[in-house]
């Protein structure tokens, strides 16, 4: 069982990064929030669209299953279709979605290659797409999503994700200090121009970690690592905990004791 607030927390109450407000600003394209399970994939993205509810005028469609938050319309005209209940499944409600005039349409999860080829193509007829995925980090995300598809439609796949791709937000919940409450970690990719060429190319994938640690303070990128030192030095996690939860623990390590 799952708790579920009732009302949707902002993202600053979510102790999420705040460059998540420019992401969701963006205004057609593909953004991809990912994570294993229970690690506030679906909360994210419920702050994302409550910072556009709240901030400009958009028709929103949201495609669930199960519909776990209720939003109320403020400056945003918002329709929540479960699957199940109002669709048989996520490749039919958002293919009805895009004869509906959205600017914004919420995908639950992407499951299958039937969803991921709609949302890409959703994401390349001017929508913006917002939807979860179960991965670890960026670059296994992009791995994933390409992986969906055939092997001999993969190189197009690249092709067209490296298009439309806005960002990958990926997050792991840590339990804080004092041991009251959980904080996120949370691994933020910004699509460049030049982390667009590689994804197109399988090859150049490998690069795209460094290029993340240098453009933290141009386009307010950042590795897990690099978030997890910073909730140390602030106070809020433990070394341990941040070590267990790191992608390089020996290099977190030397980073920690150094500082």
């Amino acid at each position: 069982m799952r708790l579920i607030p009732v009302q949707i927390a902002s993202i600053d109450q979510l102790n999420l990064p705040p460059v998540l407000a420019e992401i969701a600003d963006t205004r057609r394209g593909l953004i991809l929030v990912t994570g294993a399970t229970g690690n506030g994939k679906t909360t994210s993205i419920a702050a994302m669209l409550r910072y556009i509810n709240d901030t400009r005028h958009a028709h929103i469609i949201t495609i669930e299953d199960p519909i776990e938050f209720l939003h109320e319309p403020g400056k945003c005209m918002i329709i929540q279709r479960e699957v199940g209940a109002d669709t048989e499944n996520f490749r039919d409600a958002l293919v009805a979605a895009m004869r509906q005039d959205p600017d914004v349409i919420m995908v639950g999860e992407i499951r299958d290659r039937e969803t991921a080829a709609t949302c890409l193509k959703a994401a390349e007829t001017g929508h913006l797409v917002i939807s979860a995925i179960h991965t670890p980090d960026a670059v296994s995300t992009i791995q994933r999503y390409v992986g969906l598809f055939e092997p001999d439609a993969q190189d197009v796949i690249r092709e067209r994700l490296g298009d439309c791709l806005q960002a990958v937000v990926s997050l792991r919940l840590l339990v804080a200090k004092e041991g009251r409450k959980r904080l996120p970690a949370v691994e933020i990719l910004r699509v460049t121009r030049t982390i667009r060429e590689c994804i197109r190319r399988s090859g150049r994938l490998a690069d795209i970690p460094e290029m993340i640690r240098k453009g933290r303070d141009l386009y307010s990128m950042q590795l897990f690592d690099q978030h997890l030192l910073d909730l140390v030095n602030s106070g809020l996690i433990s070394m341990e905990t941040a070590i267990y939860a790191a992608s390089n623990p020996e290099e977190l390590e030397r980073s920690l004791r150094i500082e």
